[in-house]
C-alpha cells in the first residue's frame, strides 16, 4: 500500500487489522489531555477537584451537610461525605457488576442525566470518577447505604475484585474515595496543600449550606493541618476575606441570591460585588460550584445587568456621562463573584473552563437587574460614590483613547517599515490584533486573508534572540526585537507600559512543525521577561493553523494534528469518493482563503490564550529560566526527567 502523504510505500498493509479499539480506561491512560486537559500540575489537582465536585452535588442537592477532604502523608488524597453513597445494586444494563464498578469503570456513565437525581450538578459528562480511576495507581472507594458497609478497589482503572460487603454500619452514611495520582502519568508531580486548601475553601464559600472539613499529613509550613469551613453568609463573606481591608466605594457589596422560579427551571444564581480604589479588579465565575475562570454566558449575563443598571441610575439622577460608562470601566477596580446553579449546563471542554449554556446570560441578568436597580435606590450614598467612580474611569479610557489615535499614528510614521509592520486601519486599540508571522512568504497569504480594519502584521525573519541566553545589550540592538517594540508601542521591562499598547490581541502565528514551535518558544519567553503586565491583562494568544486538510468532494475540513487526521479518516467525512489528504508544510503553503478560515477569522479560527498558571510564586520563572536559560545541562535534566511522558507521535 502506498503512504498517502509521501507516496511511498509502506512496509504493511493498512486493514481491519490495523485498527485499533482502546478500553475506556486504556483511551484515558493513553489521552489524559482529552478529560483533565493534559499532564500538569493542573491536570493533577483537577483531579480532586472532580471527586469533591460528586460531592458537592450530593450537598446541592440536600442530601449531605459535611465533605472532608484529607491530604495524607503518602500522597493519597481522600474525599469523604454523609451523602447518600453512590449504588451498589446490580446495574441493570449488566447485572454482573455493580452500578458502583460501572460508574468508576465506564466513561459517561453516572446519575446525573436524567436530573432526576439531581436538579443542578457539576459532574454532568458522566466522566470524572472513572477519569481520576484510570489515572490512579491505586483508587478505593467506600459505600455507607442501607446501613451496610460496601468497598471496592482499583489499580489504573482495572477492578483488583468485586464489590465487596465489609461489615456493618448502622451509625454511617455517604462515600468515601481514597486515590494515588498514578506517576506514570504525572512523573514526579505532587499534590500540594496549599492548593488543595485553597479549594476545600472555596467550595464552602459557594454553597453556604455545607461543612467542609480539612485534614492534611503533610507539612508545608503555611498550611493548616486541619481546618472547619462553614461560611453562612456564602460569596459575601467570600468577597470581604477576598477584599482584605481595601477601602471599597459601599460599606456592605452587592450581594444576594435568586432562584430561578419565574423561569420555570430550577437552580438560581448568587453573587456579590464591590468597587475599591486599592487594587485591580478581578472576577471569579462558577457553575454548580465549578469554577469557570474563563467565564462563559453567567458572567456576561451579570455585567450586562451592572452596566444597564448603573446607567439607569445615572440617567435617573441627570448624570450625563454615565451613558459612557462601558464594561470595561466596570471591571477595573471591581471584585465580583458570581455563582449560578443550573440543569444541565453546557461547558466547553471537559475541564469546564467556560460555561456555554446559552439560557444561563439571559436567566442571570434579568434576575440581577431587578436587585441592583433596588440595591442603587436604597443606598444613594454609596450608589453615587460608585457611578462617580466609574464616571472618572470612562473618561480616564477615552483620555487614553484620544492619546492612543495619535501614538498610533506618529509611531506608524516612526516605524518607517514597508514590508514589514502592516497596520490596520482602525484609529482606537478596541479590538485590534497584531498576527507575528513567521517569514515574509506567510506573511503575503496573511495579508489577503487579513481584516484590513481591525488586523494588523508584522513578519519576522527567523528566530528572533533568546532573552534568557543573551546580555542585555543586545536587546536594544536586535533589529527585530526593536521593530516589534515599535510596532507595540511599548518599552522593555520596567519601562513597558500597558496602556501605550497599540492592540488588543497580541497574536503568535507560526507554522505547525518543530521551528514553528521553537519560535514561538523564544517569542513567548521574550514576552514572559520583558512585558509580563500583557500576559497578565490576557492579551497575548497563539494561533492553531492546521496541519491537514481532507477533502472529499465539495467537503473539505481541517485537522490540527495527526490524531485528529486519523480520527476523521477511520470515521469518514460524510460524503462519497476517495478522501484527498493535503498536508501544509507551512503557511505560507496556505493559500489565503485556508489561512482565513482556520486562522485568522474570528468566527472560525482556534486561539489558544496564553496564560501563568502558578500555584507557588516563582515557580513559572524557575520552568522559563530551566528550559530557556544559558545551562543546557538544565535543559538536558528536564528532558531526562520527564522524556517518558511524551507520547509517541506517528508522522
Amino acid at each position: 500500500m502506498t503512504d498517502l502523504l509521501s507516496g511511498t510505500p509502506k512496509s504493511s498493509d493498512y486493514d481491519a487489522s490495523s485498527i485499533q479499539v482502546l478500553e475506556d480506561m486504556e483511551h484515558v491512560r493513553l489521552r489524559p489531555g482529552m478529560y483533565i486537559g493534559g499532564k500538569d500540575d493542573r491536570a493533577l489537582h483537577h483531579m480532586v477537584a472532580e471527586i469533591i465536585d460528586n460531592s458537592m452535588d450530593e450537598a446541592v442537592a440536600g442530601h449531605a451537610t459535611w465533605i472532608e477532604v484529607e491530604l495524607h502523608e503518602n500522597g493519597h488524597v481522600s474525599v469523604r461525605d454523609n451523602g447518600r453513597g453512590i449504588p451498589t445494586d446490580p446495574h441493570p444494563k449488566d447485572p454482573s457488576k455493580s452500578a458502583l464498578e460501572i460508574i468508576f469503570c465506564t466513561l459517561n456513565a453516572g446519575g446525573k442525566f436524567s436530573g432526576d437525581s439531581y436538579e443542578t450538578s457539576g459532574g454532568l459528562h458522566g466522566v470524572g470518577s472513572s477519569v481520576v480511576n484510570a489515572l490512579s495507581d491505586h483508587l478505593r472507594v467506600e459505600v455507607a447505604r442501607n446501613r451496610e458497609l460496601y468497598a471496592m478497589e482499583f489499580a489504573r482503572g482495572v477492578p483488583q475484585s468485586k464489590l465487596e460487603k465489609v461489615g456493618a454500619a448502622p451509625n454511617r452514611r455517604g462515600t468515601a474515595v481514597t486515590f494515588h495520582p498514578d506517576a506514570e502519568i504525572f512523573g514526579s508531580l505532587k499534590l500540594k496543600p496549599a492548593r488543595l486548601f485553597k479549594m476545600a475553601r472555596s467550595k464552602a464559600y459557594l454553597f453556604s449550606g455545607v461543612e467542609i472539613r480539612w485534614k492534611s499529613g503533610i507539612d508545608d509550613g503555611e498550611t493548616p493541618r486541619e481546618a472547619t469551613f462553614h461560611f453562612p453568609g456564602g460569596l459575601s463573606d467570600y468577597l470581604t476575606e477576598a477584599l482584605g481591608g481595601a477601602t471599597t466605594y459601599s460599606q456592605a457589596p452587592f450581594a444576594g441570591s435568586v432562584s430561578f422560579e419565574k423561569f420555570q427551571v430550577p437552580g438560581k444564581v448568587e453573587w456579590a460585588i464591590n468597587w475599591t480604589p486599592s487594587r485591580d479588579g478581578f472576577i471569579q465565575s462558577y457553575c454548580n460550584t465549578v469554577p469557570t475562570p474563563e467565564g462563559g454566558t453567567h458572567e456576561a449575563g451579570f455585567w450586562a445587568a451592572i452596566l444597564k443598571g448603573i446607567k439607569a441610575y445615572g440617567e435617573l439622577v441627570n448624570n450625563k456621562k454615565a451613558s459612557t460608562i462601558t464594561r470595561e470601566d466596570l471591571t477595573t477596580g471591581a471584585g465580583a463573584l458570581v455563582s449560578c446553579f443550573i440543569r444541565e449546563p453546557e461547558f466547553v471542554g471537559q475541564t469546564k473552563d467556560r460555561l456555554a449554556t446559552v439560557e444561563a446570560q439571559r436567566m442571570v441578568e434579568n434576575s440581577v437587574r431587578d436587585h441592583f436597580d433596588n440595591w442603587l435606590a436604597a443606598d444613594t450614598k454609596s450608589a453615587g460614590a460608585i457611578l462617580d467612580f466609574l464616571v472618572l474611569r470612562a473618561e480616564e479610557r477615552l483620555r487614553r483613547r484620544a492619546e492612543k489615535e495619535t501614538q498610533r499614528k506618529s509611531a506608524t510614521k516612526k516605524l518607517r517599515l514597508p514590508g514589514k509592520l502592516v497596520d490596520c486601519s482602525s484609529s482606537t486599540r478596541d479590538g485590534t490584533e497584531l498576527f507575528i508571522v513567521e517569514g515574509d512568504s506567510a506573511g503575503g497569504s496573511a495579508k489577503m486573508a487579513r481584516d484590513r480594519k481591525t488586523q494588523a502584521l508584522l513578519p519576522l525573519r527567523g528566530k528572533i534572540l533568546n532573552v534568557l541566553g543573551a546580555a542585555s545589550s543586545k536587546l536594544g540592538s536586535n533589529a527585530e526585537i526593536s521593530d516589534l517594540t515599535q510596532a507595540l508601542g511599548v518599552g522593555l521591562g520596567a519601562k513597558f507600559n500597558l496602556d501605550d499598547l497599540r492592540y488588543d490581541k497580541v497574536i503568535i502565528m507560526t507554522d505547525a512543525d518543530v521551528d514553528g514551535a521553537h519560535i514561538a518558544a523564544l517569542l513567548m519567553t521574550f514576552f514572559y521577561t520583558q512585558m509580563r503586565p500583557m500576559i497578565d491583562a490576557g492579551h497575548l494568544y497563539l494561533a492553531c493553523p492546521p496541519l491537514f486538510r481532507l477533502t472529499q468532494g465539495a467537503r473539505r475540513v481541517y485537522c490540527l494534528d495527526e490524531i485528529e487526521k486519523n480520527d476523521l479518516m477511520e470515521r469518514g467525512l460524510g460524503g462519497k469518493g476517495k478522501i484527498d489528504v493535503s498536508r501544509f508544510k507551512g503557511l505560507g503553503e496556505m493559500d489565503a482563503k485556508d489561512l482565513k478560515d482556520t486562522t485568522m477569522n474570528p468566527e472560525t479560527r482556534k486561539l489558544i490564550r496564553v496564560s501563568i498558571d502558578e500555584d507557588e510564586p516563582g515557580e513559572t520563572g524557575d520552568l522559563v529560566e530551566r528550559l530557556m536559560g544559558k545551562k543546557p545541562e538544565m535543559r538536558f535534566q528536564y528532558i531526562q526527567e520527564n522524556a517518558r511522558f511524551v507520547e509517541e507521535l506517528d508522522v
